[in-house]
């Protein structure tokens, strides 16, 4: 759910986005500490290695000898949980499948797990490797509308009829599935992949995998890789000699500033209150039982 800072990522050259990252650079908070920066190409090849496209023999021997941290079943289960009380208000994740609504963040209509947007690209690829796997399905004939809508905050093509296309189509067992899958390809997999090569235990991968969902995985000013970087101008990771927690300490503080700058997301419980508390409390392996509160709501997993 890409709440900050929705720009018009799918339909802007690489050239812009450069630009822009260059401008939140210029000391006005936005920008990486110290005022450093790295290219926009530096930024693509994290991406790259956080999803496993750049197959590096040393990434894949770190990955190997990790512990499975998140990427256990029962871990990964409980990630859901716990983001999902940050984006939904609820234990239940599985309770967001046929979610549909535009929370007036600029992102256009945010639906199903992780919230995609159709603002922000994820939804439409969503939907179209959904029909490459099952044609004629109920939200194919929208894909028109989702390619010109990609990049705005416009329902155009989209009312009437979207909203309830996707619900009657996630009561089906197969978007269901491809909801996990497409989180996990863009979402899950990448924030557990990078963490671990930057040497966090569980907690770090979750803390970066809370981040991957609100932030997005972009190369924005705003995105994940943006803000990973200004973190390490401020503190080492584990995997460069760095302590874990004060790293982990860095990144939320970056996290933090980020989300106060952008007037729909100015509650910053998410980390003061929950990944600020399991820091606290030194449970680097996440560690059961754990208790948090969330705007608000307070929420316990034994």
């Amino acid at each position: 759910m890409k709440r900050i800072g929705c720009l018009v990522l799918a339909a802007v050259p690489v050239v812009v986005m450069a630009v822009l990252y260059v401008t939140a650079s210029d000391g006005s908070g936005s920008g990486p500490a110290g005022g450093t920066s790295v290219s926009q190409q530096d930024l693509k090849d994290t991406k790259a290695r956080a999803s496993g496209t750049t197959k590096r023999s040393e990434d894949e021997q770190v990955i190997a000898d990790a512990p499975p941290g998140l990427a256990a079943p029962a871990m990964k289960e409980l990630a859901q949980k716990i983001v999902s009380s940050a984006e939904n208000s609820t234990l239940n994740w599985r309770s967001a499948y046929d979610s549909v609504e535009d929370i007036g963040d600029g992102c256009g209509y945010t639906a199903g797990v992780v919230g995609f947007c159709s603002g922000t690209h994820d939804l439409l690829s969503l939907v179209e490797n959904y029909t490459k796997a099952h044609p004629g399905n109920g939200l194919e004939r929208f894909l028109p509308a989702l390619r010109k809508v990609d990049g705005t905050d416009s329902h155009e093509g989209l009312d009437p009829g979207f909203p309830e296309a996707w619900r009657a189509e996630a009561r089906l067992p197969e978007f269901r599935a491809a909801q996990d899958a497409e989180r996990d390809r863009v979402y899950f997999d990448p924030s557990v992949r990078l963490a671990k090569l930057d040497g966090l235990g569980a907690l770090g991968q979750l803390i970066y995998y809370d981040a991957m969902v609100l932030h997005g995985p972009g190369t924005d000013r705003d995105g994940f890789y943006v803000l990973r970087d200004r973190t390490r101008a401020k503190a080492k990771p584990p995997a460069e000699g760095g302590d874990e927690t004060a790293y982990l300490n860095a990144f939320l503080d970056v996290r933090r500033e980020a989300m106060k700058l952008r007037p729909t997301m100015r509650d910053t419980s998410r980390i003061d209150t929950m990944l600020r508390r399991f820091l606290k409390d030194g449970n680097l392996q996440l560690r059961t039982p754990l208790r948090w509160t969330v705007y608000g709501e307070s929420y316990r997993l034994p």
